[in-house]
């Protein structure tokens, strides 16, 4: 990943939350990187120091409106679970 493209958008504790980020954000024509340090790929999800943690990029110039549009998922996800 070429450091000077891409910035960290933000952080998640599970491999399926950053997914569903990812194609969120995909679908609406911004590109997204994910890592993870982990042991490997697992069936259950390891958030035993950090191992569990995805970070989410973007690149830099979608930075702004990719944060407008996380805003807006976790605002839909509240609100559908109530």
């Amino acid at each position: 990943m070429d450091e000077l493209k891409w910035a960290k958008l933000t952080e998640v504790y599970g491999r399926m939350e950053a997914e569903l980020i990812e194609s969120y954000l995909e679908a609406n024509g911004i590109d997204v990187e994910l890592f993870q340090e982990a042991v490997g790929h697992q069936i259950y999800p390891t958030t035993i120091d950090g191992l569990g943690r995805v970070q989410v990029f973007v690149i830099k110039e979608n930075l702004a409106e990719a944060r407008k549009m996380i805003e807006r998922f976790n605002k839909t996800d509240i609100e559908e679970s109530t």
